[in-house]
């Protein structure tokens, strides 16, 4: 029977563009050993003794140099099996609003990023549960509606 596991995090960025969210997406680099060239979101493993939340910050700061104005706890979780170690990883999600002229400064892990609205950034994610947790950021977090209130993390 697989094991279950929560080591993996997953973070939307996004800023507010003229109308809509505009959502960070990075591109893994090509000499990256785990799926080089893909569209991505933040993500990161938690190292010893770290909790999800730190996870996340942490992971913010190292793939990108930002720093958020909101902080979020998804209402929803992303998961998948990993076939060689017969693990079931579920992964937290979270959100940051960064300001509207943000620019990333990106580590050697990804080699470009684009800021793209919810319909581009969609189709570039890869995975179904990424897509699926961009569409719960967009219309409940930066949608603005009750769930971003109840889950914003006021104090780090």
């Amino acid at each position: 029977m697989p094991e279950f596991r929560s080591e993996i995090i997953e973070m939307f960025v996004f800023r507010r563009g003229a109308d809509v969210p505009e959502y960070l997406l990075l591109q893994r680099a090509q000499e990256d050993l785990l799926y080089p060239g893909l569209w991505q979101i933040i993500t990161g493993t938690l190292e010893d003794g770290e909790d999800a939340l730190h996870c996340a910050l942490r992971e913010l700061v190292e793939e990108t140099g930002l720093k958020y104005s909101r902080f979020w706890a998804v209402p929803a979780t992303d998961s998948f099996y990993d076939h060689r170690r017969d693990v079931i990883q579920v992964m937290p999600v979270f959100a940051v609003e960064v300001g509207r002229e943000a620019e990333p400064k990106l580590s050697q892990e990804h080699q470009t990023f684009e800021w793209l609205p919810f319909d581009d950034a969609r189709k570039k994610l890869v995975w179904p549960g990424q897509r699926s947790g961009l569409e719960i950021v967009h219309q409940y977090i930066a949608g603005r509606e009750a769930a971003s209130l109840l889950t914003e993390i006021q104090q780090v």
